[in-house]
């Protein structure tokens, strides 16, 4: 615990978001900072790495250190942080373009790797920086934008919580804009968990799927606890509808890094590539 005690406004910058009215990004941004001083941590003991993407602007609106990666490679800079600077609290961000299309393959491989860190994905189901495409998540009918094909892409939504969770993620949690204390507290809690955490935000993007306003009837708190049991949080997962908000999997695998310690020094390193 710090001496000095911090409070949200102090995990934010003066730089003003250039979100859209109503994105649930705003929300999103005041649960992240809002984590970090509920858990007494300090500006300079946290970092938050992000991709491209609408999501991915946190970084430049965050009092901490920070990374805006390029598309896709933000686990991986998020990966390498942590393991360079294992003192640092290191949150991920980004949203599901840039997560589970071009990032695809660094998510699902952070996940089994289990590093010490958080990723905070905002689900919007759009491509929304680049105009409304529809993105790995979006309905397989939805047709309603002009960029989106006649009668929708016809592929089956990419599901994260079940990717994360038989990738080998250590924390899998959904969450809602609309509720930023919950998501703050599941967020801070995800933090705490040692290991890889996901936590999966449901963050309209009213612009390009005004739709998504109707979010805030449909989410519902989950009705079960979550589980250390992988096998019944797949059971739950590919029988709810999206809309079971909360904890799903709380995971114990011990995280990458902390059972293996380094035996060689940097002369010795530096010593193995002695031209």
């Amino acid at each position: 615990m710090n001496a000095v005690t911090y409070s949200a406004k102090d995990f934010k910058t003066e730089v003003k978001p250039v979100w859209c009215p109503g994105c649930g990004d705003y929300a999103v941004l005041s649960s992240i900072t809002k984590a970090f001083a509920d858990l007494g941590l300090a500006p300079h003991q946290t970092s938050v790495v992000s991709g491209i993407g609408c999501s991915s602007r946190i970084p430049a609106y965050t009092n901490t250190y920070g990374f805006h990666s390029i598309h896709g490679r933000a686990l991986a800079v998020g990966q390498g942080l942590k393991l360079a600077r294992p003192d640092l609290t290191v949150l991920v961000a980004g949203g599901d373009g840039d997560g589970f299309s071009i990032g695809g393959n660094h998510f699902m491989h952070a996940c089994r790797r289990n590093v010490d860190l958080t990723y905070v994905v905002m689900d919007n189901r759009v491509y929304g920086m680049t105009k409304g495409q529809p993105s790995p998540t979006t309905e397989a009918d939805w047709d309603a934008s002009a960029m989106a094909p006649p009668g929708g892409t016809g592929m089956t939504p990419f599901h994260p919580l079940a990717i994360a969770l038989a990738a080998g993620a250590n924390f899998v949690a959904r969450c809602f804009s609309g509720d930023p204390n919950g998501t703050a507290e599941v967020i801070a809690e995800a933090i705490k968990h040692p290991g890889f955490s996901f936590v999966a935000v449901m963050s309209p993007c009213i612009t390009f799927r005004e739709e998504q306003r109707e979010w805030k009837n449909m989410v519902r708190p989950a009705g079960v606890e979550a589980t250390t049991d992988a096998a019944q949080a797949a059971r739950r997962l590919m029988t709810d509808d999206g809309m079971n908000m909360g904890v799903l999997y709380r995971g114990n695998r011990v995280s990458y890094g902390k059972e293996k310690k380094a035996t060689a020094s940097f002369a010795d390193l530096e010593a193995e590539f002695a031209i």
